[in-house]
């Protein structure tokens, strides 16, 4: 008795769809409102390290006097804590997320440095008269 109901089921499984998604052959759907990888806009920050201040997990290092601002993915749990700390809004988490970390590099931003102040002139001599 046993038996047919086993082999029921069975054919039942071979017939119906899988409850899991084919996941490397057909792409995931991405769902609204998700946090996925965490993105930095060089441009548009001041390095003042509150993003830093900010990461329970010290992913993100930012050196401001170098103009550097550096993170390991592999420590990041896009908790959002960064994104809502940034006052120039230069981080966001977007709903993509990256392709798999093969090795433990950080990934390093370089800021433009500002040019060198050029020395100021001295005053001209003023002419005795």
């Amino acid at each position: 008795m046993a038996y047919f109901r086993m082999t029921q089921m069975a054919l039942k499984w071979a017939i119906s769809k899988p409850a899991t998604n084919p996941y490397p052959f057909a792409p995931r759907v991405i769902i609204p409102g998700s946090r996925g990888l965490l993105t930095f806009n060089k441009d548009t920050c001041v390095y003042c390290s509150v993003c830093r201040k900010k990461c329970p997990t010290g992913a993100i290092g930012v050196n401001r006097h170098q103009k550097k601002w550096a993170i390991d993915r592999l420590r990041c749990i896009s908790c959002g804590y960064c994104v809502e700390a940034c006052p120039k809004d230069s981080l966001a988490l977007s709903t993509s997320h990256g392709s798999p970390a093969v090795t433990k590099d950080r990934e390093i931003y370089q800021g433009e440095m500002p040019a060198p102040k050029a020395p100021a002139a001295a005053p001209a001599p003023v002419p005795a008269g």
